[in-house]
């Protein structure tokens, strides 16, 4: 799992978390006779309870049956896709070590991860749920969406998972997040989509996580490039970024976003084919821009408080053909307003090579709407 900064101190592969210190044994044998008692007098009051909220029958209520059934669904879902979901073990150069997770996606042995997890690399390896170790090869990364795939020579038996349709996701619906976070393997945590749809950037000079899932499912260093599965066990989702608490300076409980099943599903044959995206089936404006606000209005005598200044245009690009010039500020896409270029980005991002929008952008102190076909946005090179 990164974060808008990636986590120190990540556990080299095999690293175990720190035993608790062991209670004295005499003090330890009391302590349990004591909670034997407890549980014992727990477990007749609460059946006496169970008892007198039952019918003659015997038989529970609905709420209480609907709840055990869903617990039995996602038993069962976890124990059939965990074989899937393995731990990846990285080395640097310099004998470094970090880890995390990543799922297998394919019967040919290619895995689905974050780029992040193996930038750097000199060494993979990957762990089975059996616990086998094999050596594994890079076979692409896209840092623009920090996905990566590598490969092994698959295993006998080896398990498949089985990928969802993240588009049916809905805000409330139970999902389950899998992976090894802090080492700690095959951990399961489980929440809720919180939200969907968000474009959220991976950092500073990076991409972007697109239309992505956000959850309240635990996730830590070590659970990025796992899995986030839904009740029927599909994968819908990569875990891959936890949002800082910028007081704290550390991770916020609860605000994790994953990369949409898919958007790995465009993204991961092209990585196998060619080891590279060749296409990011993305639209692109050919322009740059900065948020205009009062303070940044006022001091460059701007006829608005709000919308984005354009910076820079791309030569030969859709906005330069369409007329637009550095100095012109946008104000409006279409029927939706630019109040800065974060609004400006998700609108476009949200759009295909091809698509035709109206820019309403003032030039001075005169308005006027200029039509651009957008473009095709390239992978950095």
């Amino acid at each position: 799992m990164a974060t808008s900064n990636e986590f120190p101190g990540m556990p080299a592969p095999g690293q175990q978390p720190v035993a608790p210190r062991r209670t004295p044994a005499g003090l330890a044998t009391w302590t349990i006779v004591v909670i034997l008692l407890a549980v014992l007098g727990v477990g007749v009051l609460g059946g006496w309870l169970l008892g007198r909220n039952t019918s003659a029958a015997g038989v529970a209520s609905p709420n209480l049956r609907a709840g055990v059934d869903q617990d039995a669904q996602r038993v069962n879902v976890i124990a059939r896709f965990r074989p899937s979901v393995v731990q990846i073990n990285a080395s640097t150069q310099n004998g470094q070590g970090g880890l995390g997770s990543g799922t297998i996606i394919d019967n040919r042995g290619y895995i689905v991860t974050n780029d992040h997890v193996v930038t750097g690399a000199k060494s993979l390896q990957v762990e089975l749920f059996d616990g086998a170790k094999l050596p594994a090869q890079l076979t692409g990364v896209d840092p623009f969406d920090d996905l990566a795939v590598v490969k092994i020579t698959p295993p006998r038996h080896m398990a498949v998972a089985r990928l969802g349709d993240s588009s049916n996701l809905q805000v409330g619906q139970t999902v389950l997040a899998l992976g090894n976070p802090l080492g700690i393997t095959q951990t399961v945590t489980g929440g809720i989509v919180s939200a969907l749809g968000r474009n959220v950037p991976l950092g500073e000079g990076s991409g972007f996580i697109l239309n992505s899932i956000q959850m309240d499912a635990a996730i830590n260093p070590g659970n990025s490039g796992g899995a986030l599965i839904d009740l029927q066990g599909d994968l819908v989702g990569i875990p891959t970024l936890t949002i800082l608490n910028p007081s704290f300076n550390a991770p916020a409980s609860g605000v994790g976003f994953s990369i949409p099943a898919n958007r790995a599903e465009f993204i991961v044959p092209q990585l196998i084919q060619s080891g590279k995206v060749t296409n990011l089936g993305l639209a692109d404006p050919g322009l740059t821009g900065t948020s205009v606000d009062a303070s940044v209005a006022a001091q460059l005598q701007l006829p608005v408080t709000q919308g984005v200044l354009v910076t820079s245009v791309a030569t030969n690009g859709p906005a330069a053909q369409a007329g637009v010039r550095v100095g012109d500020i946008i104000v409006r896409i279409n029927d939706t307003a630019v109040t800065n270029d974060s609004a400006l980005l998700n609108n476009v991002l949200s759009r295909r090579p091809g698509d035709s929008v109206a820019l309403q952008v003032y030039r001075g102190d005169q308005r006027s709407t200029v039509n651009i076909t957008l473009g095709t946005l390239h992978t950095p090179s």
